[in-house]
């Protein structure tokens, strides 16, 4: 729910002048030094673990992405090109973890592609299918979250600190250095921008943890399929707030996509 509503506060703190690269560094900074505090030898097997840097940087540019593309874009849209991630999984899964390509992996890629070529099929007859900068958004925020996910379960044996510093960090990193070098408009004197950004960070902090709990006592299909729960929430809320728009082309597309999430979920 938390991250499905985001784009909400995200375009507040845009209208009161504070660019989405800006409000992500600032969120994650205050997520990062709650971390810091509870775990604070986390900072030590950071620095000491390259292969936690790989999660710094999947994470930070998930973030960075979906933040921005939700806040620019027509949110349902850029959910749904997110939610493309099975897709990547399955390619990384065989490179990073070599795990085998089966027929339910075939059919969710599949699945996905017919989904995301629907959502990004022109709607005028004669046009070449275009994606928008903010499309690209979506597809590499969902990217990004499936090398994380890959690398998260590639280094399941180190501690839970040091995974979530790396996560934390990374959000605050990246969005700092894009920010900077897309010359985004730097924050304004602290003004209303300064106790909302505060505030997201403290939710982002706590459905975190909440997140942790609840996927340590259920099982992983389970969790899969609750955190689809994320599309609904954002869609819903887009429709309902006039910040997206829900075409039939655009229905028949999340179907296919949201479809090969729901098999990645629910396999065994």
């Amino acid at each position: 729910m938390t991250w499905g509503l985001s784009w909400w506060p995200m375009r507040q703190l845009h209208d009161a002048g504070l660019h989405p690269l800006w409000a992500t560094a600032i969120i994650f900074a205050v997520a990062s030094a709650a971390i810091s505090w509870r775990s604070p030898g986390a900072w030590r097997e950071l620095a000491g673990s390259p292969p936690l840097w790989g999660i710094l940087l999947a994470a930070g540019t998930t973030n960075a992405s979906f933040n921005w593309g939700v806040t620019a874009g027509d949110v349902v849209r850029v959910i749904l090109l997110f939610y493309v991630m099975p897709l990547w999984a399955v390619v990384l899964a065989r490179l990073v973890l070599h795990e085998p390509i089966t027929r339910s992996a075939v059919l969710r890629v599949a699945l996905g592609l017919a989904g995301a070529a629907t959502v990004l099929w022109p709607t005028e007859p004669g046009r070449a299918l275009a994606v928008a900068p903010v499309d690209l958004l979506g597809l590499l925020g969902g990217f990004s979250f499936a090398v994380n996910n890959i690398l998260l379960r590639r280094e399941a044996h180190r501690s839970g600190g040091g995974r979530g510093l790396a996560m934390f960090v990374g959000g605050c990193l990246v969005s700092t250095v894009l920010a900077l070098t897309l010359q985004a408009p730097p924050p304004p004197p602290p003004g209303p921008w300064l106790a909302g950004a505060v505030a997201m960070g403290g939710v982002f902090l706590a459905s975190n943890l909440a997140l942790q709990y609840g996927v340590s006592r259920l099982k992983a299909n389970v969790t899969a399929v609750i955190m689809l729960t994320e599309v609904l929430w954002a869609s819903g809320s887009a429709l309902l707030l006039g910040a997206g728009v829900l075409t039939p082309q655009l229905l028949i597309g999340g179907g296919l996509i949201l479809g090969a999430a729901a098999l990645a979920a629910l396999r065994p």
